[in-house]
């Protein structure tokens, strides 16, 4: 299809074209224009291969922020490698949040995992934090993966080398179990989109 060359094509909300236009982002990088057109539609399982730098957060952060309502259990999952990237992925979806009432938790080891607990027992929409912590927070039964919309693989080949493997298979698996035995891939009920600079089999 045509190349989107401005925000203002993609039938953004008012609040996103403005909260974009106030951070000085007014046509969409080569990632965004590509994949926010197919994020924006019904369903979609993704898999995008971007340089960090490319503005990729904001690729996937714009539609998750403009699909999700505020209505009880989480909403939107990412998963990042490191803490640093947790941090730096929920601050844009900060940035991008405008006056919409949602709310993000960042999430990872080395940090009190009981603070962690009381944010999002506060209410939170989405979670952004490295595996083995969401793992803990899944198997405390804190992290309610049961009316998922968005899950999302960022730097998916840096978890891998990161020795990750193991947390995202349990993640996986707990999603499937959300799922009531059927696997919510095949029923589509949520969209999987996997980003990474690499990409291998």
């Amino acid at each position: 299809g045509e190349i989107m060359s401005s925000f203002n094509d993609f039938n953004l909300s008012t609040e996103m074209v403005a909260a974009l236009a106030a951070k000085g982002f007014t046509s969409p990088s080569p990632i965004q224009a590509l994949v926010i057109p197919e994020f924006l539609r019904e369903h979609a399982n993704i898999i995008g291969q971007a340089q960090t730098g490319t503005g990729k957060t904001a690729a996937f952060s714009i539609p998750i922020l403009e699909t999700i309502t505020r209505d009880g259990p989480i909403k939107a999952l990412v998963l990042t490698p490191t803490r640093e990237l947790a941090l730096q992925v929920s601050d844009e979806m900060y940035s991008l949040i405008g006056n919409k009432n949602l709310r993000v938790a960042a999430v990872y080891g080395g940090a009190s995992i009981e603070q962690q607990v009381k944010s999002i027992k506060k209410g939170c929409d989405i979670i952004v934090g490295t595996p083995g912590r969401v793992m803990d927070l899944i198997d405390r039964k804190v992290i309610n993966l049961s009316d998922l919309e968005f899950f999302v693989l960022d730097e998916a080949d840096e978890m891998l080398s990161f020795g990750f493997q193991d947390a995202l298979e349990s993640i996986w698996a707990s999603l499937d179990e959300n799922a009531g035995g059927k696997t919510k891939i095949e029923d589509k009920q949520f969209n999987t989109w996997l980003f990474s600079a690499t990409m291998s089999e």
